[in-house]
């Protein structure tokens, strides 16, 4: 159960990961490597994820020596919702199981909230995050670009 301030752990790590490539990115990649290591976490831990937001158009992935990760678009256009949607539309659609009763009174419960998620995650843009982060402190110093054509 998720309780209050706690979300799904696969989002939070890929929230925290594409922030944390927001936040560090400049006109090179992000090695995934230093991600991990920010969010303590293996290296391999996070590269299903990563190629996950990669395919969803969030990330780019650049190989080679100087390789890593950087935004695909600019803070602004990226949003908590493009995230959980890129973790979730993957996933497929959901099978129907269960009895009659949570599949009539249960299952649309839970996708009337799911859509009220969704809307609210929906106001929550990267760059928010950025700035939020730059407040607690979180954020390097000097500004970085965020977003490299």
């Amino acid at each position: 159960m998720i309780g209050p301030g706690a979300p799904d752990r696969r989002l939070q790590l890929a929230v925290e990961a594409v922030l944390d490539i927001a936040l560090h990115g400049t006109s090179a990649p992000v090695p995934s490597k230093e991600t991990a290591a920010r969010l303590d976490l293996p290296p391999r831990h996070l590269e299903q994820l990563m190629q996950q937001l990669v395919r969803a158009g969030i990330l780019k992935s650049l190989r080679g020596p100087k390789g890593g990760y950087r935004l695909a678009r600019e803070r602004r256009r990226i949003s908590v919702a493009d995230i959980f949607l890129a973790l979730h539309e993957e996933a497929g659609p959901r099978k129907e199981t269960g009895s009659r009763l949570a599949r009539e009174v249960l299952a649309p419960l839970w996708g009337e909230l799911e859509a009220l998620l969704l809307e609210r995650l929906a106001q929550v843009s990267l760059e928010s995050l950025c700035d939020r982060a730059a407040a607690a402190g979180c954020a390097p110093r000097a500004p970085d670009l965020d977003f490299v054509i």
